[in-house]
């Protein structure tokens, strides 16, 4: 039987990925594959925390940083860092430094599971706070010490016992009945509550922001819809032509199939595009043309673009001034009514004025 050829090169796959890796002795990172090949991270989120987990401690890693450094957007950024924060790869929490003010401690973990089940073991570990109560005495009594052993975030209360001293054992909580507690409690701290600021700085994201909504909400302010236009001078024949134009529109677009209901109610409009100079080509043209895929509603598409794409009314015209003859010279002057032109008229009132003057 032959033996099996070990010390053959593998054989480099026909397709995917192959890889061509040299030593590095210098400048690398060492980046778990729970965040390079995670399935729940965008990559711009899996790009972000390799650079993060790349820098050396006490680098600012804020909105506005991390910006500056690279192509996207403040917005995509904020996203990608709740990412890795939901997922456990970040930790941002509020710290007091010197002088009163707040800053933001970021924490990054290259497995989030392990640093959670320390911190579990942490709290679980918390050692319990011992604490000696004094018993108020009576003046004929006798003094009375107890030990108990009581837990930090509950105050303990002893009562006052006026025969045999009591000893409890400090190993083991015990809880004693008394009908009149003598109000002597244990201190225990209150733990400090640090306030957020009202106004938190943009580079420090504290909440959720919201993404852009591309479809407005059901309760949004909506344009009030245009009214179906008319003529302003309605006649018999402007109403049949666009009569006619509504019947003949499933000849050039069968979609737009009217009834003769919806033919009489848009036939103001048609009948105001005529009348502002729009030729019947271009009125079928500018109704019709890249209807909506699929076209449920025709009648309301055509009153919506009747109503919105109305053409300006044509400019009044100007009036034309006939042309007259002057009665002394024979030239011709613009007038309405036939006379003698300015000069003439200018001519004879001189010559009035002259007469009058020599008399």
């Amino acid at each position: 039987m032959d033996t099996q050829q070990v010390s053959a090169p593998p054989r480099a796959p026909s397709a995917g990925v192959v890889h061509i890796n040299i030593r590095l002795t210098d400048g690398y990172t060492i980046i778990s594959n729970r965040l390079s090949q995670h399935r729940g991270l965008s990559p711009l989120a899996i790009g972000l925390g390799t650079y993060i987990q790349s820098l050396p401690d006490g680098w600012r890693i804020g909105v506005k940083a991390l910006a500056a450094r690279f192509p996207e957007s403040e917005v995509r950024i904020a996203a990608a860092l709740r990412e890795l924060e939901q997922h456990g790869f970040l930790r941002r929490t509020r710290v007091r430094v010197g002088g009163g003010k707040l800053a933001t401690r970021t924490e990054s973990y290259n497995h989030p599971e392990a640093a959670a089940r320390g911190r579990e073991r942490v709290r679980a570990a918390a050692p319990v706070v011992p604490a000696v109560a004094a018993v108020a005495s009576e003046p004929e009594a006798a003094p009375v010490a107890a030990a108990v052993s009581v837990a930090v975030p509950a105050p303990v209360s002893l009562p006052a016992v006026e025969a045999e001293p009591v000893a409890v054992a400090a190993a083991e909580p015990v809880c004693v009945p008394a009908p009149e507690p003598v109000p002597a409690r244990v201190p225990v701290p209150e733990p400090v509550r640090v306030p957020v600021p009202e106004s938190v700085p943009a580079s420090v994201p504290v909440g959720p922001v919201p993404g852009p909504r591309l479809v407005p909400t059901p309760t949004a302010p909506r344009r009030p819809r245009l009214p179906l236009p008319a003529p302003q001078q309605p006649t018999v024949a402007l109403y049949a032509a666009a009569a006619d134009l509504l019947a003949g529109l499933s000849k050039t677009a069968p979609l737009f199939l009217l009834s003769e209901e919806d033919v009489r109610g848009l036939v103001p409009g048609v009948a105001a595009w005529l009348e502002r100079g729009a030729r019947p080509d271009a009125v079928r043209a500018a109704i019709t043309d890249d209807p909506p895929a699929p076209l449920r509603h025709p009648a309301k598409l055509l009153r919506h673009r009747l109503a919105t794409l109305l053409p300006p009314p044509l400019p009044a015209a100007v009036p034309v001034v006939p042309l007259q003859n002057c009665d002394d010279c024979d030239r011709a002057f613009p007038s309405s009514v036939p006379g003698c032109c300015r000069a003439c008229r200018d001519a004879r009132a001189y010559a009035d004025e002259s007469c009058l003057i020599s008399a």
